[in-house]
C-alpha cells in the first residue's frame, strides 16, 4: 500500500483550534476504538495533549478482544495516561467519567481550595478520530441527544460546548486524524473498522490484509462463521471463493462476485459477527 497522505480542511483547522483552547482545560478526554488502541491514537493530538491530565477511554469495548485490550490498558497507564473501558452505545462505565476525572484533578482541586479559589466544575475537552463514538458517548451523558449522531467518519464538523451536569462541561471537538498514515497496518485497521471512509484505501488490499490477520490471530474465527475448515492451507483468494460459496456471492457463469464477498466479510468484523477481535496486536511506542 503506498503511503496515504489526506488532510481535509476541516481537520486542519480543528488542529489548530485544539492548540488554542487545550491551554484552558482542567484535562483532556481521549477516545480511542478498544478494538486499535495504536492504530486510533492520533500522534498529532499526542503532540498537542503533552503533560495535560488525559483520561484515556476505551470505546466500544464491546467489540474489542479483552486480553489484547488488557495489555494495551497496562502499557498506556505505563505511559502515565489514566485509562477506563466504556461502551457509548449501551452506557457501560460512562457513568463513571466524571467522578474519573475528580479522583485524576483531585490534587489540583485541593490547591484551588487551599488558596481559596474555587473550583466547582470540571472542564474537559473530548477528542477521538472520526467514527469513534464521541457524539454517541455526549448523548448518552446528557440523556439527550446533544449531537448529530452517524455511523460514517467526519459527523461532528465544528467545536461546541456541552454541559453534562452543573459541575461537569465539555469542550467537543470534531473528530480529526492525521496528514498521512507512515505504517501501511494503521490505515488498514482504521479501514477495516470503519474509521475511514470506504473509498480511501482499494477495497480488495483492505480485506485481503483482513484475511490475512485473522488467519494470524483469529483462525477458528472464520472457521465458525464460514464453514472453512483448513483455513491456515488456503490462500486469500481461495478464502473469499469459499465465502462466496456459502453466502451465494457469486456472479453468472458461476464466477466469485468479489466486490460482495468484500462487503460480507466487513459488515461480518463490524458488526461482531466473528466475534469480539483487536486490530492492534503489538504494543509500539508513542
Amino acid at each position: 500500500m503506498k503511503q496515504v497522505q489526506w488532510f481535509p480542511g476541516h481537520m486542519f483547522k480543528a488542529l489548530r483550534e485544539i492548540k488554542e483552547k487545550i491551554k484552558l482545560m482542567d484535562m483532556v478526554f481521549l477516545l480511542v476504538d478498544a478494538r486499535l488502541p495504536f492504530s486510533s491514537m492520533n500522534p498529532e493530538i499526542l503532540k498537542i495533549v503533552g503533560d495535560k491530565p488525559t483520561l484515556l477511554l476505551f470505546n466500544k469495548i464491546d467489540l474489542a478482544d479483552r486480553k489484547t485490550v488488557d495489555k494495551w490498558v497496562e502499557f498506556y497507564e505505563a505511559q502515565g495516561f489514566y485509562t477506563l473501558l466504556i461502551n457509548s452505545n449501551d452506557g457501560f462505565n460512562v457513568n463513571k467519567i466524571y467522578s474519573r476525572s475528580k479522583e485524576i484533578l483531585e490534587e489540583k482541586i485541593l490547591r484551588s481550595k487551599n488558596k481559596g479559589m474555587k473550583f466547582d466544575r470540571v472542564r474537559g475537552m473530548i477528542l477521538g478520530i472520526p467514527n469513534v463514538g464521541k457524539s454517541t458517548l455526549i448523548n448518552k451523558l446528557v440523556s439527550k441527544k446533544a449531537t448529530n449522531v452517524g455511523n460514517k467518519p467526519g459527523v461532528t464538523k465544528s467545536q461546541q460546548w456541552i454541559k453534562i451536569n452543573p459541575h461537569f462541561e465539555l469542550l467537543d471537538k470534531p473528530g480529526v486524524l492525521w496528514p498521512k498514515f507512515e505504517d501501511e497496518t494503521v490505515g488498514f485497521a482504521l479501514a477495516i473498522t470503519g474509521a475511514i471512509k470506504d473509498d480511501t484505501l482499494p477495497m480488495n488490499q483492505v480485506v485481503i490484509y483482513a484475511i490475512n490477520y485473522l488467519k494470524e490471530y483469529y483462525p477458528i474465527r472464520l472457521k465458525e462463521r464460514y464453514g472453512i475448515e483448513n483455513v491456515q492451507d488456503l490462500d486469500e483468494v481461495e478464502i473469499l471463493d469459499h465465502i462466496g460459496k456459502v453466502r451465494g456471492a457469486i456472479v453468472k457463469g458461476g464466477e466469485t462476485d468479489y466486490d460482495r464477498v468484500y462487503t460480507i466479510l466487513l459488515t461480518d468484523i463490524r458488526n461482531r459477527n466473528l466475534g469480539a477481535l483487536s486490530f492492534d496486536h503489538r504494543q509500539s511506542s508513542i
